[in-house]
């Protein structure tokens, strides 16, 4: 009996292989930007001493090779400047708050070991500045081999995840997964954490969001995910008793999620509100929930409902148009051609449909029985080849057929237009209301220009990209091509600009 496609270590190393080269692309693209421009901003090698004076003698003496450790430090620019210090010398000031602690920390662990022989040639900060340079391009590398294996598992089609992978190795914010940013990391822990949930090892599922909620601040978003997968359970089930028990478990998968960002909001709350030795206590500590996070961006970046939108932001709205009309038209089209799923947020579907959405979403130890299984003991074409079920769904066929379900569409016509696997799954549809949620989030609240990077991580912007390239229409692989153009053009003018301190997202 056949079963979904798994992920093969043939396909796997082909991932491998173009994640690779398209760190290699990206790097060699920096250097060669950086030899042939001059930088916007020189600021880049101001490195002044740390405020505490245990952590000056780390990089007290003069590097062996200056010129070396000169060269490498120029890549420290925007929020690499931010990253590097708190490694450096850790939370100095206030604004620094606004970095998670889980990159820094990496990039002094790394240089206080593996790289620690380099200290002394190059000097602690380009140390650090190459730490983080290897952690990200590594990191990068399995994210890719994760994002194929959540692919090959939700869209049941090998060749689609593999191709739907190339896209994102390739993916317009790639500058900043080969740079001292906290992308890399951000995708490795949200799609191994995505892997592991849907192969049913929740304890490493949840481990994994908690670490992206560590490196970036919605990563704890991820904690939707279960919190979807717990509606289905309890809405599969229909009963208050085991409603209630979903309901506590999923509350505390969401807490041990956000508990990373929220133990280091304490940490920032101690040092400014509590243990504060000027005795004056700052704005945000009065507050009702003094959470420094949401001062530190309204206060020092603007952030907040509908500030951006001012006439001289204009151009950044233009520069993050494409990954927001890309995020906007991969939605639309979800829900133009599975309306029944998208508006009843999946509680609607076809009973096929419905048994591989419980396999993903629904199952726990206290549901399994002999027609549904935990992932890992079997596939789903075993769960629709069960003779009850098939029984099942001839029993309620008439009754399906008749069902116009207040004016949408007829899930049985949805189907068949459609398909019930790839893009049009019901398995995508968490995927595709987490990334409407962040790309409205993106243009109303966030500075704009960087929702080319914070909607890089999404999975149905290159699911629906790949849909487009094999579609029978000639208009959608026009659009595919021009979506290419748009890849392309953004990796090697992001190359350009962010390599030389000009503004990019």
């Amino acid at each position: 009996m056949s079963g979904r496609p798994k992920p093969d270590t043939a396909t796997t190393r082909r991932v491998v292989a173009h994640a690779a080269a398209s760190r290699l692309l990206v790097l060699t693209l920096t250097v060669l930007w950086r030899s042939l421009s001059n930088p916007y901003d020189t600021s880049a090698s101001i490195n002044p001493p740390c405020l505490s004076l245990s952590n000056q003698s780390s990089h007290a003496r003069d590097p062996w090779f200056p010129r070396i450790g000169s060269a490498i430090e120029r890549g420290i620019v925007w929020d690499s400047v931010y990253f590097v210090r708190i490694a450096q010398c850790g939370y100095e000031y206030e604004q620094a708050f606004a970095f998670l602690p889980l990159f820094p920390a990496s990039l002094f662990l790394l240089s206080k070991s593996v790289f620690a022989p380099l200290v002394p040639a190059i000097g602690f900060r380009a140390t650090l500045a190459l730490s983080g340079y290897v952690l990200n391009n590594v990191a990068f590398v399995l994210a890719a081999v994760y994002f194929y294996r959540v692919s090959v598992l939700i869209l049941d089609d090998s060749a689609a995840a593999l191709r739907a992978s190339v896209l994102f190795c390739f993916n317009p914010a790639s500058i900043f997964y080969s740079s001292l940013y906290s992308e890399s990391l951000y995708a490795l822990f949200t799609f191994g954490g995505l892997y592991y949930m849907i192969s049913g090892a929740d304890f490493v599922a949840i481990l994994m969001f908690a670490l992206s909620g560590s490196v970036r601040s919605n990563g704890v978003l991820n904690a939707g995910y279960f919190c979807f997968r717990a509606m289905h359970r309890a809405f599969r089930r229909k009963q208050f008793g085991f409603a209630v028990k979903a309901t506590i478990i999923v509350a505390v998968q969401a807490l041990c999620i956000a508990a990373p960002f929220g133990v280091f909001q304490y940490y920032g709350y101690y040092n400014f509100c509590r243990h504060n030795s000027s005795g004056k206590l700052r704005p945000w500590c009065k507050f009702r929930i003094p959470i420094l996070y949401d001062y530190i961006q309204s206060h020092y970046w603007g952030v907040g409902f509908l500030r951006y939108f001012q006439l001289k932001q204009l151009p950044n709205f233009v520069l993050a148009s494409p990954i927001l009309s890309l995020a906007v038209c991969s939605i639309a089209q979800y829900a133009k051609l599975r309306p029944g799923i998208f508006f009843s947020l999946g509680f609607r579907a076809l009973n096929e449909e419905k048994d591989i959405a419980a396999v993903f979403y629904s199952l726990g130890t206290e549901h399994r029985s002999q027609h549904v299984r935990l992932p890992q003991e079997t596939h789903i074409s075993e769960v629709l080849e069960g003779n009850h079920l098939l029984r099942h769904r001839k029993h309620n066929k008439k009754e399906e057929d008749s069902d116009t379900n207040h004016g949408f569409k007829p899930l049985d016509e949805e189907v068949h237009l459609t398909g019930k696997h790839g893009f049009y799954s019901i398995l995508v549809l968490p995927f595709i209301l987490h990334m409407g949620f962040m790309a409205a989030v993106a243009f109303f609240i966030m500075h704009v220009q960087v929702a080319t990077r914070f909607l890089s991580a999404s999975p149905p912007i290159y699911w629906f990209t790949f849909y487009l390239m094999t579609s029978t229409d000639s208009t959608s692989r026009k659009w595919a091509y021009l979506i290419w153009v748009y890849f392309a053009a953004y990796v090697l003018i992001g190359s350009l600009l962010f390599s030389n301190f000009y503004p990019f997202t």
